[in-house]
């Protein structure tokens, strides 16, 4: 009656396909620039009798905070336009100010600065699998590099210092093409 300890079970991830989608995206910027938005669309709607937009001015009120919203959606939706969103919401966090009570009295303006100034600085991670060992040039039967691999000597830099080699002088045909000779079917 002995019971022998048994290893513990490896722990499981839930997490790897939700931690790959969102490090794939400027995920962050865009969540703090939509929170900006609502916020400052929180504000406008608050029951404060001094906070009173009319006309022209009270729709930038609402304009500025819904594009806001928009543009952190969209920034993690689409991250391949970062830039134009992270502009975007810079620009509208600071006219905010002006328009929609003092940017959300200041928290919903910062949320939009702080998201579009990490939206502009996020890049892709551009890093690839480890690949193999260089496989080596491809070879004719004959033992000379294959014309067909861009890698052989055909397509290198030419030495420092050597003559340069036009075309014409590799294919004596192709130096004839434009003579007179040429033209009459005369085979030189």
């Amino acid at each position: 009656m002995t019971e022998e300890p048994t290893a513990p079970a490896p722990a499981v991830h839930h997490g790897g396909r939700w931690r790959r989608w969102r490090r794939g995206r400027p995920f962050t910027a865009g969540l703090l620039i939509a929170l900006g938005g609502i916020e400052m669309l929180v504000t406008l709607r608050a029951p404060l009798g001094v906070l009173l937009h009319v006309g022209p001015q009270g729709l930038a009120a609402y304009l500025v905070p819904a594009v806001l919203v928009i543009c952190g959606v969209l920034l993690v939706a689409t991250p391949q336009q970062r830039v134009f969103y992270a502009l975007l919401s810079l620009l509208l966090g600071l006219v905010s100010w002006l328009t929609s009570n003092l940017g959300g009295f200041l928290v919903g303006m910062l949320l939009a600065l702080v998201g579009g100034a990490l939206a502009f600085a996020w890049t892709p991670d551009k890093t690839s699998p480890a690949r193999g060992p260089a496989a080596p040039p491809a070879e004719t039967p004959t033992g000379e590099p294959d014309p067909s691999d861009e890698t052989g000597p055909r397509h290198r830099a030419p030495e420092p210092g050597a003559e340069p080699v036009l075309p014409t002088q590799l294919d004596p045909a192709r130096a004839r093409a434009g003579t007179p000779e040429a033209a009459s079917g005369d085979p030189r």
